[in-house]
């Protein structure tokens, strides 16, 4: 469920990193219990056959013949478990502490006496018994010897509470240690959150803090700086954008509110009226040509545009360009040649790719001065087809150029020079070239003016 979830990464990597040392102190504590119970283990079996060799080796003969063991006066639990059977399995000697803690299994053992070690259950803790074939005076006899299993108990018992006790305290400890250092990792994340609440769409140009740009935060933030700088560029461009749509829109609304205002100052003939009318319609044809630009640009954007792919002759298509916009070079006095070198096919929409070099050989002319000329060159490469659109008008300043492409720019030319012109023609055309898979460039042109080059990819040309 939501609620157990933890609500912030600090208290999630706490949690954590509580879980991890929990499982690592449980099974080092389980690892420490296995091996102090075997090294008890050992331990007392160690000491059983201490407790067998000494009895072996400690044995008094009496002047009667019988034997005896020195006890001391210690306490019961410093003295040994002893008991010695003769070869014919009756008991010769036992302790005092053999005597007060009788072990119903010594006969059996010592019949059956192997020199191992064998734990025999009692009502409190188990004994470990070893019985085992030695000579006292010369004569075979087994000796048994046992010890409690009480102090290995008491061992394991001590350190399994002082686990315990420690364990939580332990993990309390990592829990305050794992959040301080949680908290501690994450206030990079807290300086990026403050800054970024205070980013907005008018202060665009502020970056989140990046403290290490090598970590992962750094990385995370070095990313969202990079976001924020395309926002802004979009930003920037949405803004230009719209002051230029508004800019020319007005344009011509306020020519046509002029006109208007003159033809009804005064009572005119006919002929004045219909000059007043024809005046507006200009504007309004205006007007019609930039929306119908901006939708072209708008449905290309947004993937709208249909497009219907054909094989189409790069040469045939620039002829008929000429042919379209030969009346507007003549006159201007230029020259509109083609020079042809090779066919050139491309799979392309031809009405698109039209329009793409209309609106550059509609701009050579424009900004080609009386008496200029203009050149359109048809070539293949091994790449594929390209078309050259090229003047020698008075170019394009290289700040310029980079936003030549742009909506809305005019190469850095005014208003008055550029001809009534919208500024959307190269980046229709530039979508025109691209959605073909093409590339649109500008490069230098040989002694001066504008060369606009198209690339296409390659396509088998069909004969009719």
């Amino acid at each position: 469920m939501s609620w157990t979830r933890p609500r912030s990464i600090r208290l999630s990597l706490t949690v954590w990193y509580v879980g991890a040392m929990v499982v690592v102190l449980g099974v080092y504590a389980a690892c420490l219990l296995i091996f102090v119970n075997q090294g008890a283990s050992r331990s007392l079996d160690n000491r059983l056959r201490g407790d067998f060799h000494w009895a072996a080796e400690m044995a008094e003969q009496r002047p009667d013949g019988t034997v005896t063991w020195f006890e001391g006066a210690a306490a019961d639990e410093d003295n040994p478990w002893l008991q010695v059977w003769n070869a014919n399995g009756a008991l010769m000697f036992r302790t005092a502490v053999a005597e007060r803690q009788p072990i119903a299994e010594s006969g059996r053992l010592a019949l059956h006496a192997d020199n191992s070690i064998v734990a025999v259950p009692t009502a409190t803790v188990p004994i470990r018994v070893l019985s085992g074939h030695s000579k006292i005076a010369g004569k075979p006899v087994v000796i048994q010897v046992a010890r409690s299993e009480a102090g290995m108990r008491r061992t394991l018992r001590d350190l399994m509470i002082t686990l315990v006790l420690s364990l939580p305290l332990a993990v309390a400890a990592a829990g305050v240690g794992g959040y301080s250092l949680a908290r501690r990792a994450l206030v990079p994340v807290d300086r990026i959150v403050e800054r970024a609440h205070s980013i907005t769409a008018d202060r665009l140009s502020e970056r989140l803090p990046v403290a290490n740009p090598d970590d992962e935060l750094g990385r995370l933030a070095s990313v969202f700086n990079e976001m924020l700088a395309r926002l802004e560029s979009s930003f920037a461009q949405m803004r230009r954008f719209t002051a230029d749509v508004s800019h020319e829109l007005r344009t011509p609304l306020t020519a046509m509110r002029s006109v208007g205002e003159v033809g009804l100052r005064e009572r005119h003939d006919e002929s004045a009226y219909r000059a007043v009318i024809g005046s507006m319609l200009e504007e309004v044809d205006r007007l019609a040509y930039l929306v119908d630009r901006l939708l072209t640009l708008s449905r290309a954007e947004s993937g709208l545009a249909r497009l219907s792919v054909d094989v189409v002759d790069l040469r045939e298509l620039a002829e008929e360009v000429v042919a379209h916009l030969g009346v507007l070079a003549e006159e201007k006095h230029q020259l509109l040649t083609i020079e042809p070198d090779g066919s050139g096919c491309s799979a392309a929409d031809r009405v698109v790719l039209r329009q793409a070099l209309i609106n550059l050989v509609d701009n050579a002319i424009k900004y080609t001065p009386v008496g200029g000329h203009i050149r359109i060159r048809v070539a293949e490469s091994p790449e594929g087809p390209t078309v050259e659109v090229s003047d020698n008008g008075p170019g394009i300043a290289a700040e310029a150029a980079a936003h030549i492409f742009d909506r809305f720019d005019r190469g850095g030319r005014p208003r008055s020079e550029d001809g009534g012109g919208a500024g959307l023609g190269l980046a229709i055309a530039r979508w025109a070239v691209e959605v073909s898979g093409g590339h649109l460039t500008l490069e230098t042109a040989n002694g001066g003016g504008s060369s606009f080059r198209i690339a296409l990819p390659k396509a088998v040309c069909t004969t009719p």
